[in-house]
């Protein structure tokens, strides 16, 4: 290597490292961190799908305050009507990636829920946020919470029905563990259906289901309708849950790189934004309440990104363990047990009758070094481990070690 070689090259890493450096909250990076030589995105405009949700928050801020920008790509926010056209979309390259629930796109992996295809976890998006609504007449009757839902539904044997939003997705997921943990079989004791999001209180309120298990703000807008109350919170089920990560295809990946690492710093820097400030939050509700995002007012999506929840009954309270999309980074690493629990429920509700290769599966889909490489460049801290230590509503204790005993465990299964 000549000395102008060399110089070149210093010259070179000093712009990416003076690129890398800049900071997060405005006065973004004129140039891309990664916009040089072979690391520069190989596609340049992502098209990011989404479902109405409050935890949507982080692509589309990514895309309104510019944070793509400083890593060389444009992402341009995509509103879809349901789960399933979601999954379609991204399996048939409508979509480059997705706001998506957990469980679907293990579901998707492993071929249930959806045609099989390799799929991707680059992070997770958020935890908590979500809750289990039950109707207006079953909360006039004194079924508010889960033992005294257990305790009527024991007194008044009729048909139940409760609502999800996709078989082998996070809601699904919360709904039967809940309804289980208080000795209801949601596979023999109820019928479950699947709704979109934005369709569950309009199918509250003509009385389609006696409950629902979905995501904000569509719980909160049952109780200003008067037609639902909060029965439980998925952070009571289980605090710091995972719940909706940045998803797309393993193909898809393997063919863009650079731009999977791009679009990942991007939302990471739009996540650490989102929770560095009380004014930063109120921001983004105001901004996701938009016609063209969730389509709702901002006072149903402010007060519980705040932790401030009532549940329609008179009760209110102040929760700290309220829908978080950064927490110095925590939330957003994408730990193999989080995805391998996923599975563990799938085997529990008979979705998959075999207990398949828990941590293989989880190694496969969490794409923890593009994740690391993009928190590199977002200048966020990353975990020790790739695993966490959970304990859930019902007492069970979930740390990834033992799936298969973990998965065989529960009284209350399919």
């Amino acid at each position: 290597m000549t000395a102008k070689d060399d110089n070149i090259d210093t010259t070179r890493r000093t712009i990416i490292k003076a690129a890398a450096a800049a900071t997060a909250f405005g006065g973004l990076a004129t140039r891309g961190v990664w916009a040089a030589g072979s690391d520069k995105p190989e596609k340049t405009e992502v098209k990011i799908g989404f479902i109405p949700l409050t935890d949507c928050a982080s692509v589309v801020m990514a895309s309104v305050m510019g944070f793509d920008k400083k890593y060389g790509i444009k992402i341009t926010p995509s509103k879809e009507s349901s789960w399933a056209g979601v999954r379609d979309k991204i399996i048939n390259g409508e979509l480059d990636a997705a706001h998506v629930l957990y469980g679907l796109v293990y579901g998707v992996h492993a071929g249930i829920g959806g045609a099989k295809k390799d799929m991707a976890v680059l992070m997770s998006i958020n935890n908590n946020g979500q809750a289990i609504s039950l109707s207006r007449q079953l909360a006039d009757a004194g079924a508010i919470d889960g033992a005294s839902l257990a305790k009527y539904m024991h007194a008044n044997k009729r048909d139940y029905t409760f609502a999800q939003t996709f078989p082998t997705g996070t809601h699904a997921m919360w709904l039967y563990y809940w309804l289980a943990a208080y000795g209801i079989n949601p596979m023999k004791d109820a019928k479950m259906i699947t709704v979109p999001p934005p369709q569950m209180v309009a199918n509250m309120r003509i009385g389609n289901m006696d409950g629902c298990c979905v995501g904000e703000p569509w719980n909160a807008r049952a109780i200003m309708d008067g037609v639902g109350i909060t029965a439980v919170t998925s952070q009571d089920i289980w605090k710091d849950h995972p719940e909706k990560v940045l998803g797309t295809t393993s193909d898809w990946v393997a063919k863009y790189p650079n731009t999977a690492r791009a679009m990942t710093a991007a939302v990471l820097e739009a996540s650490r934004w989102i929770d560095a400030s009380l004014s930063n939050k109120s921001k983004m509700a105001e901004t996701i309440a938009a016609k063209s995002y969730v389509n709702t007012s901002v006072d149903v999506i402010a007060p519980r990104i705040l932790g401030r929840y009532a549940n329609g009954l008179g009760k209110t309270w102040d929760d700290p363990n309220y829908m978080k999309f950064f927490n110095d980074g925590a939330v957003n690493f994408p730990y193999l047990s989080d995805g391998m629990w996923f599975l563990t429920q799938h085997k529990r509700w008979g979705l998959v009758k075999e207990d398949p290769d828990y941590l293989g599966i989880a190694k496969s889909v969490n794409r923890i070094d593009l994740y690391k490489d993009a928190a590199a460049m977002a200048k966020v801290s990353v975990p020790k481990e790739v695993m966490r230590t959970s304990k859930l509503i019902d007492g069970s204790v979930w740390d990834g070690k033992n799936p298969k005993a973990y998965a065989a465990s529960f009284k209350v299964r399919a």
